[in-house]
């Protein structure tokens, strides 16, 4: 066998939030001393001759460590070997980018704390579905602290073999490809080696590292003995790329010398492996001297101060944007009501401020939190969960049947504290809860600026990751608690009449095409049998109302009401089982569906992987790649108003553009690591690549049929 090294309705929607983030494999952990070990699946099942990833956690005793698939100077790599049934095939351990670990006069490389190796593994065509297939592996490492301690562990992992696709497993899985999406792998880089007065020139060029300081850039060998792996790596910097400049190891000291040098490249940030050929140093990639000192005090100040300035305006265009629509008609109707009022009018827009804020930093300390556990999301992951969707759908539906006069939310106790004035308050607190369903609503959305403020933020401390976060919310609450505070405007609208209660009906009607919005994209995650499910519970969530708004009326009129409150109560339950419990799967196959090829004359797109952009890159094909979600109206927006015209079409056929489509929809590691890539924590993303294997341009967030069509031209010139 191989060895492989939400007390209110949009209360409920911030409950939503928070559990966006949240009869499988049976695995055997084993405590193998310094360390434990453990054999786990990223699916709870395998289907015949289906992949899927498997990996070796590695928990390590604090001040220990082990070792990568180089150990440097000392040391022992980790191994496995894993026994299988026949027909059944397992790939090589896919490394994590390592840590360097001097002892002494020596250089190693491993790892500390908890470690992930994922490897595939492939299940034979002839499995019988039904039977369960008992995995057996002989892991082997070496521990090291003052002393090395050579350790072994006797590993098992159980699968069920199903006859469709298995749902991935809730807790491996997020980790398994988190680890796959952050380990080291080629990307849009070439390098060179030139060995010049007895030093290696390792010079490299390509998108990651145009521009960039990477002070701590640093090259782990493959080969241990490519390199003296304790000397320093000096850094240079050029327009195009970087040198580094190694002390050659004991393979150049033979008489045939290596004429290539393999290894990861360490930016930081981000990690690629790289193949340097022998040949000239490659230009662009020296002549700026080395990499310049940290930023000063004002700089990192000045660069802070310009981030909050992006995130602010970004916050207030939000407003602008299709996706927060809605929401602003429940405002409009508040608005309307309070706005002779004086006092009540302007604690209504603070309260509509607070909730927007609140809400902010709430998504924004989630999504830190997600980060640093390793979870590839980014802006607007809520709606990556089909759960928050099916609950933010529902809540709309709620509110548009509030606004239809169905029922009334609060309205005993509106008005039995009328005479006392607590209704203000009453308001007040609405306005929260508005506020706080408009950020949940809001962040499929990304407006201009908002991108690269995010992502400034996040790679930034959580102090000052928040500090942006609460100038987006600041931005995004600014024109309504304006409004809120300008007599003068509000004296604009007429007096409250009769006409009101016109007005409020009318604007249930956006809530409704919201929560039809929410369900098409809530039938993009789950397919048809999830969706009957929702729309049960749509039906569910109906009848509660109106059993509540007759339980209103029975009361008013003096009347008991309470059996309709109890059946409410019922249905209310009934409806989040319905909805949310159990959990749902994402059908098999949805990423290629998203990107299945258009009908007609449109444009025809493949589904992205990096393995297919590389493809038609070294071919010299032109690419327009577009990283979208259902859930984002932006990217809805950018593709009925830019992407779908005969103009737009016949341009990418006259220049020979591919075109791929990355659907983000639901969670997805390696397109999270892209946008990443790109300085982006959300989409839309649209980027050109040029032909002849030139690296790709960025287009803006909001595109236009001129855009592309100038786009498409730049790109086969």
């Amino acid at each position: 066998m191989k060895r492989v090294s939400c007390f209110s309705m949009a209360a409920l929607a911030m409950a939503a939030l928070i559990g966006a983030l949240g009869g499988a494999g049976r695995a055997d952990p084993v405590d193998a001393g310094h360390l434990k070990a453990e054999l786990v699946a990223d699916h709870q099942a395998i289907a015949p001759g289906a992949t899927i990833h498997l990996a070796l956690i590695q928990d390590i005793a604090p001040g220990w460590h082990t070792y990568w698939r180089n150990p440097g100077d000392a040391g022992q790599a980790t191994t496995l070997d894993l026994t299988a049934p026949a027909g059944w095939r397992a790939g090589p351990l896919i490394w994590g980018t390592p840590k360097r670990l001097p002892a002494g006069p020596l250089m190693d490389y491993g790892y500390e704390g908890k470690v992930i190796l994922p490897f595939t593994l492939t299940a034979s065509p002839q499995a019988a579905p039904g039977s369960q297939v008992r995995l057996t592996a002989k892991a082997a490492f070496l521990a090291c602290k003052d002393i090395c301690v050579p350790q072994d562990a006797s590993l098992g992992l159980t699968l069920p073999v199903v006859a469709g696709g298995a749902a991935p497993d809730s807790r491996w899985g997020p980790l398994i490809q988190a680890a796959l999406a952050a380990a080291p792998h080629p990307g849009p880089l070439t390098a060179a080696m030139t060995v010049v007065g007895g030093a290696i020139k390792l010079s490299v060029t390509g998108a990651p590292v145009r521009g960039g300081n990477f002070p701590a850039a640093y090259f782990y060998p493959f080969d241990p003995a490519a390199i003296d792996q304790p000397q320093p790596q000096a850094i240079e910097r050029g327009a195009d790329g970087l040198t580094l400049t190694l002390a050659p190891g004991q393979a150049f000291k033979a008489a045939a010398a290596p004429t290539r040098i393999a290894g990861v490249l360490d930016l930081g940030a981000r990690a690629y492996e790289i193949d340097a050929v022998a040949g000239p140093p490659l230009a662009g990639a020296a002549g700026r001297g080395p990499p310049p000192p940290a930023a000063t005090p004002i700089q990192a100040a000045v660069a802070f101060l310009g981030a909050v300035g992006s995130a602010f305006l970004g916050g207030m265009i939000l407003n602008l944007m299709p996706c927060v629509f809605p929401i602003l008609s429940m405002k409009a109707v508040s608005l309307a009501s309070h706005a002779h009022s004086g006092r009540a009018g302007q604690l209504q827009g603070l309260g509509f401020l607070a909730g927007v804020v609140v809400t902010f930093l709430g998504l924004a300390a989630l999504l830190i939190l997600a980060r640093a556990a390793g979870q590839a999301v980014g802006w607007g992951f809520q709606l990556q969960s089909p759960q928050t969707v099916a609950l933010l759908s529902l809540i709309m539906l709620l509110v548009a049947l509030n606004l239809s006069g169905l029922f009334e939310v609060g309205a005993g106790l509106q008005a039995a504290a009328a005479s006392s004035g607590l209704a203000v308050e009453g308001g007040a607190l609405g306005s929260f809860f508005t506020g706080v369903l408009a950020v949940a609503v809001a962040a499929p959305c990304t407006a201009p600026f908002m991108a690269p403020a995010i992502g400034y933020a996040l790679t930034q401390g959580p102090l000052l990751s928040l500090s942006i976060f609460l100038a987006l919310g600041l931005g995004m609450a600014a024109p309504f608690t304006a409004i809120a505070f300008a007599p003068r405007l509000l004296r604009l609208l007429p007096r409250p009449g009769a006409w009101m209660a016109v007005f409020k009906k009318a604007m249930a009607f956006p809530m409704y095409g919201a929560a039809a919005w929410l369900l098409w994209v809530f039938s993009q995650q789950v397919g048809p049998f999830g969706l009957a499910r929702l729309l049960a519970a749509a039906v569910l969530a109906g009848l509660g109302a109106w059993l509540y708004g007759r339980a209103q009326e029975a009361r008013f009129i003096g009347k008991r009401g309470r059996a309709g409150f109890s059946a409410t109560a019922v249905l209310a339950l009934a409806v989040v089982a319905f909805a949310v419990w159990p959990p749902f799967d994402a059908p098999a196959g949805a990423q290629a569906a998203a990107a299945s090829p258009a009908v007609g004359d449109g444009l025809v797109a493949e589904p992205f992987s990096p393995q297919r952009l590389a493809e038609l890159r070294a071919k010299g094909k032109p690419v327009f790649v577009n990283f979208t979600a259902a859930w984002c109206v932006t990217c809805q927006v950018n593709d009925r108003l830019a992407l779908s015209s005969p103009k737009v079409a016949d341009a990418f056929r006259n220049a020979g553009m591919a075109y791929l489509k990355g659907d983000w929809t639901n969670r997805d590691a390696v397109i999270a690591q892209v946008l990443a890539d790109h300085g982006r924590a959300g989409v839309p993303l649209y980027l050109v690549y040029g032909a002849g294997g030139r690296e790709a341009v960025v287009l803006p967030q909001i595109l236009t049929e001129g855009a592309v069509l100038d786009a498409v031209r730049a790109a086969q010139r």
